[in-house]
């Protein structure tokens, strides 16, 4: 693909930090049921820290992949480029503003869910915290129905 370097860097720590929350969340999970001896405590706040990073990650993927569409559509607007190509180009401008409107209520509710004193964290009504989620979902929701798009 086309992908600058930028993103590219963006897109593996998005992964990264994806790949290492998942153990450490299942390793929570673990010693809550007792399958594993430890302090689960540590290991949830791990995971949410990573979750977060994960997400703060991909919202700046998607902002610099969102400027440089917008750059390319400017672009072309005074050209005869195929109409095609800059629906198509519209069309990823308005998922990449979904994924960031997505990725934001999620990291609004990770960082209410890491230890009090950092930020917001535990200061949101539980009404809140439902509603980001329904946010989050909803878009997921929308963009797997549009395949993504």
């Amino acid at each position: 693909q086309d992908e600058d370097g930028l993103v590219r860097g963006l897109s593996v720590l998005c992964n990264l930090a994806n790949q290492l929350y998942y153990p450490c969340e299942h390793v929570a999970w673990a010693a809550d049921v007792g399958i594993i001896r430890g302090e689960s405590r540590k290991w949830w706040v791990l995971s949410t820290v990573f979750w977060a990073l994960s997400l703060l990650v991909g919202i700046l993927r998607s902002l610099r992949v969102l400027f440089q569409l917008r750059r390319k559509l400017r672009q072309h607007k005074g050209t005869s480029s195929a109409q095609s190509q800059k629906e198509v180009m519209k069309g990823q401008v308005k998922a990449e503003v979904l994924s960031i409107l997505a990725d934001v209520a999620d990291l609004s509710n990770a960082i209410h869910w890491l230890p009090p004193g950092f930020l917001w964290a535990g200061c949101f009504p539980p009404w809140l915290v439902g509603l980001l989620g329904t946010i989050s979902s909803l878009i997921g929701i929308y963009q797997a129905s549009r395949g993504g798009n």
